[in-house]
């Protein structure tokens, strides 16, 4: 059945998911990202993730630090396009410790200047480390490409000269406008009773005010076309193809999943991987995803290979991608298709971590959380052959693929 949403008085939503112990997460889900940032604000939402471990009105930075460190537990933070998370591992008995300091920091932060300062170096490097690594820096860079102009359309970390310009001020404006708390989810997962992480949530989080509601978001419907090459001076070339992809609540947004997953899932069993890796040798890293945002979507294949088989692989990619288009999978391909993604989702409750932050999202985007086992049903009832053929020719005509390459 699903898990149930509940909603403290201040708008925050609660969620619980009984797991077994002694190990349990939580997290503040946060529905605000870098794609809610004006035009001179690019890098402050992660530049906010970052500064709000540096002080409290209630805690130094080496306070919040240790808080958790020094009983074992984990405390961590990061930010995507559109959301913002706070979380957290440890042992049961430190429940209110892990909650308490997570509210603290969303509610409390006071962004000290000259731990700010610090903060700064420490991004800037992080940025200068990113763009050293072309096999992650490509999917930024393709984004970017695909939705110019809107508020998809420009990288998470900002640039150092945005970093370097960013005050105290402009970090406390940021979280008044876009933390507001109808847009926040807190998920426990562990062993603890639904009533007890109630009362410990009710008792860090039922006393903080409710912020107002967050501007209307700008949407991003559009989505550019091209063909771009850039001469990274790497050994290998990277190689991402990628189109148009359904939103969030598009009806055929499990198609487009399972059509990822068929394509260059995680298995090493993917169609892509088998051509390119194993039939042909000619790649090593090969991967498809599926990203769906509110208002937009994005479908991308990525592979890495020698600069000489660029063409070849490409070519191979599209013939794998016209096979989805041209007729429906038999029923017993389908079948294995089916069970292979459906397992695939039941497996995933095996990693705590993704499942909590995935819960998040949901209460937030949908204002439900399916279990896994619901979500493997309905991959199964709603999921067809022939849904799968439409949803390939309506999304995935490699003709309309746009291309980055990096040589």
């Amino acid at each position: 059945m699903s898990t149930p949403v509940q909603t403290l008085h201040n708008g925050i939503k609660l969620v619980h998911i009984p797991a077994p112990g002694p190990v349990c997460r939580c997290g503040l889900i946060i529905n605000a990202g870098s794609r809610d940032e004006s035009d001179n604000e690019h890098g402050l939402a992660h530049f906010v993730e970052h500064t709000l471990f540096k002080g409290t009105t209630r805690r130094s930075a080496h306070d919040i630090l240790n808080r958790l460190d020094a009983v074992g537990g984990e405390l961590n933070a990061y930010t995507t396009k559109d959301e913002t998370a706070i979380h957290a591992a440890f042992l049961e008995h430190d429940l209110r410790r892990a909650v308490d300091i997570i509210a603290d920091m969303a509610f409390n932060s006071t962004f000290p200047s000259r731990e700010l300062d610090k903060e700064r170096e420490v991004i800037i490097d992080e940025i200068t480390s990113y763009e050293d690594t072309p096999a992650e820096l490509i999917f930024d860079d393709f984004e970017d490409l695909a939705f110019a102009g809107t508020p998809l359309g420009h990288n998470i970390l900002g640039t150092p000269a945005s970093v370097a310009s960013f005050t105290p001020d402009d970090a406390r404006r940021f979280v008044a406008r876009t933390h507001a708390t109808d847009q926040m989810a807190f998920v426990y997962i562990g062993p603890h009773k639904p009533d007890a992480v109630m009362r410990t949530a009710e008792a860090c989080f039922s006393h903080l005010p409710t912020r107002q509601p967050r501007p209307h978001r700008v949407e991003a419907r559009s989505f550019a076309h091209f063909d771009k090459r850039k001469d990274r001076q790497t050994s290998q070339a990277h190689v991402v193809l990628g189109c148009h992809a359904p939103d969030s609540f598009a009806p055929d947004r499990l198609e487009m999943n399972v059509l990822a997953n068929i394509l260059g899932g995680p298995s090493m069993n993917s169609r892509l991987s088998l051509a390119l890796r194993e039939r042909n040798g000619i790649a090593y890293n090969v991967e498809t995803n599926y990203t769906s945002f509110d208002d937009n979507g994005l479908f991308s294949i990525y592979f890495g290979t020698d600069p000489q088989n660029i063409d070849r692989s490409m070519r191979i990619v599209r013939r794998e991608v016209d096979k989805l288009r041209q007729s429906p999978l038999s029923e017993a391909a389908f079948a294995k298709v089916i069970r292979q993604y459906a397992n695939q989702t039941l497996m995933s409750a095996d990693d705590a971590e993704s499942l909590m932050l995935a819960a998040g999202r949901s209460a937030n985007v949908y204002g439900q959380v399916l279990s896994l086992f619901e979500i493997a049903s309905l991959i199964r009832e709603r999921v067809s052959p022939e849904t799968l053929l439409q949803a390939a020719q309506r999304h995935l005509d490699p003709d309309s693929f746009s291309r980055l390459i990096y040589c």
